[in-house]
């Protein structure tokens, strides 16, 4: 079983799918980033001062302090129970920039393979002229009509 669990292990596929994975982490981690530090700051300013990460709606408010809570964390610290909708915008727009950039990436990758022209084979059957079946292209008779080519 071990020997068997090696070569699963130590497949070519299998390596590159870890490799994979570990950059598209580390590529969500700069997403994130560019969202929290750089896409939404413009965009919460432009909507009047707002930070998306702090919109929230106290479910229940906490029992160790009674609400209204001014941060995120206040409410956390109190107990409250909150739907955390600021927070899910910035996922969904984290979502949209991944998704965006790897349609981006499988594009560039797909433009790639169409720029490499198949070499074209030469032909190895032709058509009777008599009875239009396919026979080998050096055939003096056919073998379907016994027609002669030559």
């Amino acid at each position: 079983m071990l020997k068997e669990f090696k070569e699963f292990a130590l497949k070519g596929n299998v390596l590159d799918m870890a490799v994979g994975i570990i950059i598209g982490a580390a590529f969500g981690t700069i997403v994130q980033s560019l969202v929290k530090d750089v896409i939404m700051p413009p965009i919460g300013l432009l909507l009047g001062d707002v930070d998306f990460s702090e919109l929230f709606v106290v479910l229940k408010q906490g029992a160790k302090a009674a609400g209204p809570y001014t941060t995120l964390k206040d409410a956390a610290s109190a107990g409250a129970v909150t739907l955390n909708y600021g927070l899910f915008i910035n996922s969904v727009v984290s979502f949209l920039i991944v998704a965006f950039s790897i349609f981006l990436v499988v594009k560039g990758f797909q433009q790639l393979r169409k720029k490499e022209v198949p070499v074209a084979k030469e032909p190895t059957t032709k058509d009777c002229p008599f009875c239009l079946s396919p026979i080998p292209i050096k055939a003096t008779k056919c073998a379907h009509c016994t027609s002669n080519l030559s």
